[in-house]
């Protein structure tokens, strides 16, 4: 018989979950560390998540929602860290882990689930300690991510490749978003099949949905696109807005949707009068170099005039972004998941986005969206310029998209996470074998 799970120590080094997604290292992964935390509550495990103190000004500890508390560990200088920086300071953020939880009983938690390889790292050494099970989620991995990178995006070190090799080889149960993640897990860093288990993450279906309770129901036209959504966020009735949300670095490739836009004026200067293009996030990773690239692209390509640039949102505010755009685009050069095109198709609006990794999974293509092979920014302004033109097609994508979300809610992810999480705790522990010495993991990292 299976032990009960009564609380869970939950490690996300470089990102706090009280941090604003969309902006600096901060995205999906925080949505999921917070949301999965607040179910497993609300389930009656309590959850205690571990992040580096960037601020004399955080407390030790901050209560995030009943049953969930935020730990603040104090490893290296308070102020943000690039994640290249980040790798010198797991010897102090692993001692602090080590020792909050040396101020408990024995047995204090009972699993581990660590988020992003340098997580992982302090994640196999409070395994050790505490005799526990390592339950740890990739996110974003190496080797994927050199396999497609964008113009201006620096390769992954090889330090973080053996970072990653190492967390794999001594995880217990290794969680991927889609069926793609699970084959690289296993194809690529020689991860077990038997202890990889595929667990999509979620969108909170109460929150995210459609303004038309028509669109709701499947039924309707476009009703939502000139309703309260428009009117809060100063959009014009009749606009056609294309929305990207997401941190702006080479990665989620917001530069290819402005040059689709350029060059659906070019093709109908007409549409200058009615199109709006939003971005909605701020410079994270690479992107840090030139803040400012994207507006000075927009002024290169002579539609400036049409961009609007605003800074990261709450979910609330977001929700009505996505409601108030036509057509959602993510042209992402790797996604593990793809949280942003859920979050639109379950708000009515379809998604273009890149045929990469987890938005493979995260759109249906011809159904919620459209998924598009490569970057080139004709390909993008084609769909995009269809999309105008049809309203029918719009429509049925759009009655299509929130089908498909209804697929994401977190609670059908916390579900089979309880099972993951179990099968861990009756699985034989994967052993792990002393650590040899090594020069310390220094080189440069990103997001």
């Amino acid at each position: 018989m299976s032990r009960r799970i009564n609380r869970v120590a939950t490690v996300s080094v470089h990102t706090s979950p009280l941090d604003q997604p969309g902006t600096g290292d901060a995205g999906g992964m925080n949505v999921y560390v917070v949301e999965v935390a607040r179910r497993l509550a609300a389930r009656g495990i309590e959850v205690d998540i571990f992040t580096r103190a960037t601020s004399r000004a955080l407390p030790p500890v901050a209560e995030l929602a009943p049953g969930v508390l935020v730990r603040h560990v104090v490893a290296g200088p308070f102020e943000e860290l690039d994640k290249s920086e980040l790798p010198r300071q797991l010897c102090g953020f692993t001692n602090g882990v080590l020792r909050a939880e040396a101020s408990h009983e024995p047995g204090h938690y009972d699993l581990l689930h660590t988020h992003y390889w340098l997580s992982g790292q302090a994640g196999w050494a409070a395994k050790r300690r505490w005799g526990v099970p390592l339950v740890h989620s990739m996110h974003t991995m190496a080797k994927v991510k050199n396999a497609a990178l964008a113009d201006g995006d620096r390769p992954e070190p090889a330090e973080r490749v053996t970072g990653e090799e190492q967390v794999v080889a001594s995880s217990d149960q290794l969680v991927a978003n889609t069926a793609e993640e699970a084959r690289e897990l296993i194809e690529l860093y020689g991860a077990d099949p038997a202890r990889v288990a595929t667990v999509s993450p979620g969108v909170d279906l109460s929150l995210f949905r459609p303004e038309s309770p028509l669109l709701a129901r499947g039924a309707g036209l476009l009703p939502h696109r000139t309703g309260p959504a428009r009117r809060r966020l100063g959009l014009p009735r009749e606009a056609y807005v294309l929305l990207f949300v997401g941190r702006i670095q080479p990665l989620k490739a917001p530069d290819v949707l402005l040059r689709a836009a350029a060059r659906m004026l070019a093709g109908d200067p007409a549409l200058r009068s009615r199109l709006v293009v939003a971005v909605v996030g701020g410079p994270s990773g690479s992107g840090r170099s030139r803040p400012e690239g994207l507006q000075a692209l927009a002024a290169d390509l002579g539609i400036a005039d049409v961009v609007r640039f605003e800074p990261p949102c709450p979910q609330g505010e977001l929700a009505d972004w996505y409601r108030a755009a036509d057509v959602t685009v993510v042209p992402s050069h790797n996604e593990s998941f793809g949280l942003v095109a859920v979050e639109s198709q379950a708000c009515g609006t379809p998604v273009v986005a890149s045929c990469v990794g987890g938005l493979c999974t995260a759109v249906a293509d011809g159904e919620s969206g459209m998924l598009i092979p490569g970057h080139d920014p004709a390909d993008y302004a084609a769909a995009l310029r269809r999309l105008h033109a049809e309203p029918g097609l719009h429509a049925r994508l759009a009655r299509g998209a929130v089908r498909h979300a209804q697929g994401f809610g977190w609670d059908a992810t916390v579900d089979r996470l309880l099972e993951v999480y179990t099968g861990a705790m009756s699985l034989p522990a994967v052993r792990i074998p002393p650590p040899a010495p090594s020069p310390p993991l220094t080189a440069e990292v990103s997001a």
